[in-house]
């Protein structure tokens, strides 16, 4: 739970350039290819990534609308990333103009729950993490590179000189 905006701040813009480093990966046709046994694609999880910052910061007061609810998604990588950007970087500038570290701790309704807005926070930044991390296993089944978020990926080990870690 985070109880500091600015330690809010400094977690979503590092998972935040992490989820755009995967995007940078992607390639406009591994947005709808199917990996045998998993239904969503790399762009529906891209997507929902995007989707979910607008419409859960809506929920908590952040955002006055939810700007992606009914936009289906794009066809371009380029397009998913823009839009990623665009509301992570509104997200950053609306909490540091509407919220103080006391709004933390404010309870909103959330999913027939009442969440802490601190909690909210966390549990959008390990959404984003959870889904990021399933793009990287389509990504590998697709042949694509998959850049380390928190640490080396096994490309980058090799470009260090090094064998990748077991």
């Amino acid at each position: 739970m985070y109880r500091l905006i600015e330690d809010f701040v400094t977690d979503w813009k590092h998972e935040a350039e992490s989820t755009l480093k995967i995007f940078s990966e992607l390639t406009d046709a591994s947005l709808t290819e199917h990996v045998a046994g998993y239904k969503r694609t790399i762009g529906r999880l891209a997507w929902h990534i995007t989707q979910t910052t607008t419409e859960m910061m809506h929920r908590v007061g952040l955002f006055d609308n939810d700007a992606l609810e009914q936009v289906p998604q794009p066809a371009t990588v380029s397009e998913i990333a823009a839009d990623f950007k665009k509301y992570a970087d509104a997200l950053v500038e609306n909490i540091q103009q509407k919220w103080t570290d006391a709004t933390l701790l404010e309870k909103r309704h959330m999913y027939g729950e009442e969440w802490v807005n601190g909690i909210t926070l966390s549990i959008l930044i390990k959404h984003m993490a959870h889904h990021r991390a399933q793009i990287t296993v389509l990504m590998r089944q697709l042949g694509l590179v998959v850049p380390g978020v928190y640490g080396p990926a096994n490309e980058e080990w090799l470009a260090f000189g090094m064998q990748p870690m077991e």
